[in-house]
């Protein structure tokens, strides 16, 4: 059983402390070496498109980038700072509650493909929805998902593209918002109700779907194949 989670934008530049990238035997390092070479090419005038901020910081951002074989590491789960994370709380975990997320969660990232929590990863910024990476990493990420009896998928549309998924294995997680009869996705309050449902999942080792039913955060339940708050206004 595998758990499928995005990064954060938000990403702590502290806690650098680890090995350099390139001593780490990443599981992907051929491919992530292949998206170097390609960020390699790019003209300096279409670095604002890819990296959606100013000049200044997207040259940063880019060497950034181009350097990461070069960059000392920190864990994925300490190196991603938002929502999600925040409300996820790792280090308030118990260990046995970490070894299963280290065990079945799997974050998915732009540069990195997918990693679980303990994965030594550098500071970096690359969206998945930039440089056709949805589709460099599908082959790859299809193939060992594809191995999996169960997968419970948290991920935005974004990063959803990443992989085929396998109907008879997949079950997409949704956050939802219902009011006067009418749902619409939880948007960004999504993103802590996210990060309160993979703790819960952590925290009771859940690995079966009628587990994961008895979540219950600020309203929202489990209807029929997605969490829903009912709001009145």
């Amino acid at each position: 059983m595998k758990i499928l989670i995005p990064p954060s934008e938000g990403k702590t530049k502290l806690k650098s402390t680890g090995p350099i990238f390139s001593e780490t035997n990443f599981r992907f390092e051929r491919e992530v070496g292949q998206i170097v070479r390609l960020l390699e090419l790019i003209d300096n005038e279409d670095l604002k498109s890819i990296y959606g901020t100013s000049q200044e910081k997207s040259e940063l951002f880019h060497r950034q980038n181009e350097d990461i074989f070069k960059s000392k590491c920190a864990p994925a789960i300490e190196r991603y700072t938002g929502v999600v994370y925040e409300h996820l709380k790792w280090e308030t975990l118990k260990d046995t509650a970490k070894e299963y997320m280290e065990k079945h969660v799997l974050i998915f990232s732009g540069l990195f493909g997918m990693t679980t929590p303990l994965t030594m990863i550098p500071n970096y910024k690359l969206k998945m929805n930039v440089l056709s990476l949805q589709y460099h990493w599908n082959h790859t990420l299809t193939k060992i998902l594809d191995e999996e009896k169960i997968i419970f998928d948290l991920l935005p549309q974004v990063y959803r593209k990443a992989y085929t998924p396998n109907k008879k294995n997949v079950i997409q997680i949704e956050f939802k918002v219902e009011n006067k009869g009418k749902k619409t996705s939880a948007g960004h309050y999504g993103k802590a109700v996210k990060g309160k449902f993979i703790r819960f999942l952590a925290q009771n080792e859940v690995t079966n779907v009628n587990e994961f039913k008895n979540f219950e955060y600020d309203g929202f339940k489990w209807e029929d194949d997605h969490f829903v708050k009912k709001i009145n206004k």
